[in-house]
């Protein structure tokens, strides 16, 4: 399958960040040369399928690494020892590739049995959940191994919330390696994707207990919420996208729309009321190839967040539960 990127979207070697002399490129060049291969098609047939895998990949390793760095705690199913993050209030009915990182892993474990780490796989499915939908492409060092635990308590704390103030926000970036411009280039994955109307309906009808609206919400996109969500409960878990101009591509709409205060989420929205995050907001709105740069920076950056390596942790056969 020729592979549809454009060469000026990769990432120049030096500009990826390596923060574990461990990792490298060529980890598998020997002992499971078609990983990459594996990955891509698993990735792209899923995605021909639908095309909102693409968001939950994404989605599926920033919170594997948020929780104890990225070594693919979050695949775990809740065991007599540990309940799990799969169950954790961020995650529980939200989070979802499960299945297609399972499918993955068999078929590598077909090709070089134990030995690819699920971590490994998962932020391999996460670049080409990018690519697959229009974005970017980088390199991804590899030799990660995975943990043997995880936890629903992390979990619950250390994702960042829709609900929360963005100076939270960045300070779970700060707490892992991350800074304030990992947070502006991070947010950009919802230019894919879709949210709950839980996430939001507080800004339709009841903004910060006011009765009212969000008043920076533009009143066009204001009346389409409103809607499509209405203020019952039973509208709580419909979906509705992100980006409403550009549903599944993987563009920089996300940041014009919120210049256009079209942002869905008062998190996302919350980056125009900060001047420097709004400078940066600006600029990736105006500049895609910026965004594409900088995207890809900063998700070598996510994917090098707490990793294991060596004799650490293990290669798990199946990805839900350790050996």
């Amino acid at each position: 399958m020729a592979h549809p990127l454009l060469s000026f979207l990769v990432i120049p070697l030096f500009l990826a960040i390596i923060t574990n002399g461990q990792l490298n490129y060529n980890f598998y060049e020997s002992s499971c040369p078609h990983l990459p291969m594996i990955v891509r098609y698993n990735v792209w047939t899923a995605f021909r399928n639908d095309t909102r895998v693409a968001a939950s990949l994404l989605r599926l390793h920033f919170h594997d690494c948020f929780v104890n760095g990225c070594d693919g705690s979050v695949l775990l199913d809740d065991t007599a020892r540990f309940k799990g993050e799969k169950n954790a209030g961020p995650n529980k009915n939200s989070v979802k590739g499960f299945d297609i990182i399972d499918n993955i892993k068999a078929d590598v474990e077909r090709a070089c049995p134990s030995t690819v780490s699920c971590a490994d796989i998962l932020t391999l499915a996460a670049r080409e959940a990018v690519t697959a939908a229009g974005g970017p492409y980088w390199q991804v060092s590899l030799g990660r191994r995975d943990g043997l635990t995880a936890s629903m308590k992390a979990a619950n704390v250390n994702l960042p919330s829709p609900f929360e103030p963005l100076d939270k926000i960045i300070a779970k970036f700060t707490s892992n390696g991350l800074d304030t411009k990992d947070v502006v280039v991070l947010s950009g994955a919802h230019t894919i994707g879709y949210a709950q109307c839980f996430t939001f309906k507080q800004r339709l009808f009841n903004f910060k207990s006011s009765g009212k609206p969000d008043p920076t919400l533009h009143p066009s996109l204001l009346t389409d919420l409103q809607g499509s969500c209405p203020n019952v409960d039973g509208s709580n878990n419909k979906l509705n996208p992100l980006d409403t101009s550009t549903t599944y591509m993987f563009d920089n709409a996300y940041y014009k729309n919120l210049v256009n205060n079209y942002g869905l989420l008062e998190s996302d929205q919350a980056l125009m009321a900060n001047q420097e995050t709004a400078a940066m907001v600006n600029d990736y709105s105006m500049y895609p190839y910026l965004f594409s740069r900088d995207f890809a920076a900063s998700m070598v950056k996510l994917g090098n967040i707490g990793v294991i390596t060596g004799q650490e942790g293990q290669i798990r056969k199946k990805c839900g539960s350790v050996n």
